[in-house]
């Protein structure tokens, strides 16, 4: 179980707000002995300074050297503390808009304040969100001034001492309110868990690896084993220092917050999944398609195509024959593939494709009524379902359906006993060079033939379909992994 402590200079400086036994003096926590305790301590440092080998700086040094998580970090007030540091971070922020800032302001010097990069002016709230990502800071005041364009002049961390108006120290105390709401739980309710998870994900997701119901089952179960699970977007990056293991249920790319949040949590001693790992290696096709050839994994004929190797092209449509499927190396939910039957589709399609990707996959095409998916976790198999074409298609999903933004076809889930030893034998083969994480791998057969489609680090699991068999267990023993996984990096550390 994770704690929080808010670290003042006085407790007078808290006094505006709603007492708290989180909320600690710097004294307190420069005598705090916490021996051997394993606990995930998150510090926010509200100290009155952050100068050199002041309260506030030593708070955060302190916090640094007993593996507390502790905002602002050592390297932000240093940054803070040096105007010469923090601008070289300043180039890639997102560009002022002049425009909206110029409808609320006709001055041309400003300053606000953002709190846990928050702002209630919305001229001005993109701008707040870049800079917390980039100086977790819980107070920052920023100065602009107009100078043919708006540029930030100075940057300077506050704490609640200098909050002087009502209407400051409420944007601050909401701002803390949400940006972590654990300080407001009393400590009964805090003692029912023992651990912390947060689940990455996307309400507006088209296709989410994970359903609403199967979210609800995943927090049910969580609960029942301990462990407190909280639902995050993107917006909540800055926070996942406050949780012992983060579960991403939101569509993976390598380009995307999605490995961000991956890698921001393995950097903190997390676990993981996806860990960044699994997602570099699995979201592109071009990566599994050699690793496969090398490990002799059984796969489709699959040959790795480039615009100027002409010969190659030649190759490859002799050696496959037609039909061929070429893919884009980084698609999703079957996005991204196209099945080709002439030379003259052929050309026409690469042509198409290598405008999006330099390489472009051509693949055996084999027919089958429905693809395996085998769900595997620490190198176990842990489902297996079979998912059968969409109507009058050749895949699963048919993003091209008139009626619909796709449709997609049926599906039987079944125990991994049931499934023949010849796919489940080729799964495990796959994953086992990828990983120990939760990973889905497509596979279709064709009598003794079972071949590797694809391993997917992000595996759907949906109310009603990959649950079907197992039910509640299934959910149970995603969970019971988290548990193990956190308890063994925490007996690492002792």
């Amino acid at each position: 179980m994770s704690q929080l402590l808010v670290v003042v200079d006085s407790l007078k400086d808290w006094a505006p707000y709603f007492p708290a036994e989180d909320v600690i003096t710097f004294d307190a926590y420069l005598s705090r002995q916490d021996g051997k305790k394993k606990t995930r301590t998150r510090v926010i440092n509200l100290c009155r300074s952050y100068k050199y080998l002041s309260k506030g700086y030593y708070c955060s040094l302190l916090g640094e050297a007993r593996d507390h998580h502790v905002m602002p970090s050592l390297r932000v007030i240093n940054d803070l503390n040096q105007k010469s540091l923090y601008t070289l971070h300043l180039d890639d922020l997102t560009e002022l808009s002049n425009s909206e800032i110029q409808k609320s302001h006709k001055e041309n010097d400003l300053t606000f304040i953002t709190y846990f990069g928050a702002t209630e002016k919305p001229e001005f709230k993109s701008l707040a969100k870049d800079l917390f990502e980039k100086f977790p800071c819980p107070i920052l005041q920023v100065s602009l001034r107009f100078a043919e364009r708006w540029q930030i002049t100075e940057l300077q961390a506050l704490s609640p001492h200098h909050l002087k108006t009502d209407d400051q120290q409420t944007a601050f105390a909401d701002a803390l309110d949400r940006f972590s709401h654990k300080i407001w739980r009393s400590p009964k309710a805090r003692k029912q868990y023992r651990y912390d998870l947060a689940i990455l994900a996307n309400k507006d997701e088209k296709l989410p690896p994970s359903d609403a119901k199967a979210i609800k089952r995943f927090i049910k179960e969580g609960n029942r084993l301990g462990i407190d699970v909280d639902i995050i977007d993107r917006k909540d990056y800055v926070r996942l220092a406050e949780y012992d293991a983060l579960f991403i249920r939101e569509t993976t790319a390598i380009d995307h917050h999605t490995f961000r949040f991956a890698k921001k949590a393995e950097s903190e001693g997390m676990v993981v999944i996806d860990d960044p790992t699994s997602i570099l290696r699995c979201c592109n096709k071009v990566y599994l398609t050699d690793l496969f050839n090398v490990n002799q994994v059984p796969a489709p004929k699959t040959h790795i195509l480039s615009k100027q190797d002409k010969a190659a092209l030649q190759a490859a449509m002799e050696d496959i024959g037609f039909p061929i499927v070429l893919k884009i190396p980084d698609g999703a939910f079957s996005q991204g593939v196209f099945k080709v039957n002439t030379p003259e589709e052929f050309e026409a399609k690469l042509q198409n494709l290598f405008k999006k990707s330099a390489l472009v996959l051509a693949q055996e095409f084999m027919f089958t009524d429905f693809d395996w998916r085998i769900g595997v976790i620490n190198n176990k198999p842990l489902y297996a379902c079979r998912y059968y074409m969409a109507k009058d298609h050749w895949q699963i999903y048919n993003h091209a359906s008139k009626n619909t933004r796709f449709t997609s076809g049926g599906f039987d889930t079944m125990p991994t006993y049931e499934a023949p030893k010849v796919v489940l034998d080729a799964a495990l083969k796959a994953t086992r060079l990828i990983g120990n994480s939760l990973y889905g791998v497509d596979i279709k057969q064709s009598g003794n033939r079972a071949v590797v489609i694809e391993v997917n680090d992000n595996p759907s699991i949906e109310h009603g379909v990959e649950d079907r068999f197992l039910e509640n267990q299934l959910y149970e023993q995603i969970m019971q992994d988290f548990i193990a996984r956190i308890e063994n990096r925490r007996g690492q550390k002792k």
